[in-house]
């Protein structure tokens, strides 16, 4: 499209200082002729670009202007370049992207671009490992979304039943290595693991998503809700202060100082709540702790581990 050529001719001059017909017409792929027109609608639009006649001449911007065509500040640049810069590696679209996106920044950001694009290196292989790839149900859920089309859904729940379901896939959140599609359905906005849906069809059918909707608030709603059910029981356990940060490392945010601000106590200990689905699932955790963490309370937790000590005992005692 010429529209895409005279915004290319801009950048490339911008990005040079001057430029010939030859030059920008090699550039683009096109007509020495086609470039010559090209540059001279530019200057026809009113944009500050004329041409210099001569030995080492062509054209270039009036005094060396300068047009910002991202609109972004100094800091937005750097914020972008550092987060895409990662993934430039291992996507060549996202490469060429940020090559192209370089050259509409003002030559007084882009040192500072760079910089912030060499800053992170992201190496998702481990020792010897092959590297992950985005799983292919991921790409075309992707793909999905971003078209606005319906999919058709065939959902594995966790006891082993399927069902079906015509979704508009909203979002898509990676968490640890384990993706969910955050979608409407007839019910609602549902979340599917991806890992479970054993196909997905991408339709014709168009949606929208909901006005305001925005994926990050979406996902913290969702993992609330989640954090709510794995804490639906707690338990207040005593601990040597030196074995308190593994036990809060064990637990995560599922774990909260009791008492003073530091829990602390007058025989060393400090006094923890901590949380999980269920007094089992929780006493599960606590036993392999032994005698090093006392459970204070509830009771139902001290009779789980009572009872996982009878029956350790029943099995190793002799």
């Amino acid at each position: 499209m010429r529209a895409d050529r005279l915004v290319a001719a801009l950048l490339l001059m911008q990005a040079r200082g001057r430029v010939t017909a030859a030059e920008l017409a090699e550039e683009l792929e096109v007509s020495v002729a086609t470039a010559r027109r090209d540059l001279e609608a530019l200057s026809a639009a009113g944009i500050p670009v004329y041409p210099q006649a001569g030995r080492g001449g062509g054209w270039q911007l009036l005094g060396g202007a300068r047009t910002d065509l991202s609109g972004l500040t100094a800091d937005e640049a750097q914020a972008l370049f550092l987060l895409a810069g990662p993934a430039a590696g291992a996507a060549p679209e996202v490469k060429s992207a940020l090559r192209k996106l370089l050259r509409a920044l003002p030559q007084t950001f882009r040192a500072d671009a760079v910089a912030a694009a060499d800053a992170v290196l992201v190496d998702p292989a481990g020792w010897g490992d092959r590297e992950p790839d985005r799983p292919e149900l991921v790409r075309a859920l992707q793909s999905a979304t971003v078209r606005r089309r319906k999919v058709r859904l065939v959902y594995e729940r966790r006891a082993g039943e399927r069902t079906q379901r015509l979704a508009d896939p909203w979002g898509l959140v990676d968490k640890d290595d384990i993706w969910y599609l955050v979608a409407g359905t007839e019910r609602g906005q549902r979340t599917f693991r991806v890992d479970r849906i054993v196909s997905a069809t991408v339709t014709d059918l168009p949606f929208e998503r909901p006005e305001g909707f925005e994926l990050a608030r979406a996902w913290e709603r969702v993992v609330g809700e989640m954090e709510q059910r794995r804490s639906q029981t707690s338990a207040t356990v005593l601990v040597a202060e030196r074995f308190a940060p593994i036990l809060r490392d064990h637990f995560g945010r599922h774990c909260e100082s009791e008492g003073s601000p530091a829990g602390g106590r007058a025989d060393g200990r400090v006094s923890l709540r901590v949380a999980a689905p269920t007094a089992r699932s929780l006493a599960e955790q606590l036993a392999g702790w032994g005698a090093v963490v006392e459970v204070v309370g509830p009771a139902p937790v001290r009779a789980e581990l009572a009872r996982i000590g009878a029956e350790l005992v029943e099995r190793y005692g002799e």
